[in-house]
């Protein structure tokens, strides 16, 4: 089964509770959609609840992500798993 990358951006502001650096989104590999929600709900919020995703790009182009925050910050988008942001392996 191929992989595929996504990013995530959720429906979250600054005065809400919500892990650190997903205010810009989630980058995440894996087999399919519900895969990458399974593996952001998982890793990224600990199993609980996700907030509302507001956008989500399927197969994302990585030049058109953020050049100064995203790209400059993010781990290895071939393995499955998050790569956006750090830390959440």
């Amino acid at each position: 089964m191929n992989l595929r990358r996504f990013w995530l951006e959720f429906d979250v502001s600054i005065n809400d509770d919500h892990p650190i650096g997903v205010l810009v989104g989630c980058g995440v590999t894996a087999y399919d959609y519900e895969d990458a929600v399974r593996l952001i709900r998982e890793r990224v919020f600990n199993g609980g609840e996700l907030p509302t995703i507001r956008k989500a790009i399927e197969d994302v182009d990585l030049s058109a992500l953020d050049a100064d925050h995203v790209l400059v910050n993010m781990g290895i988008p071939s393995n499955r798993g998050v790569w956006f942001p750090l830390g959440y392996e």
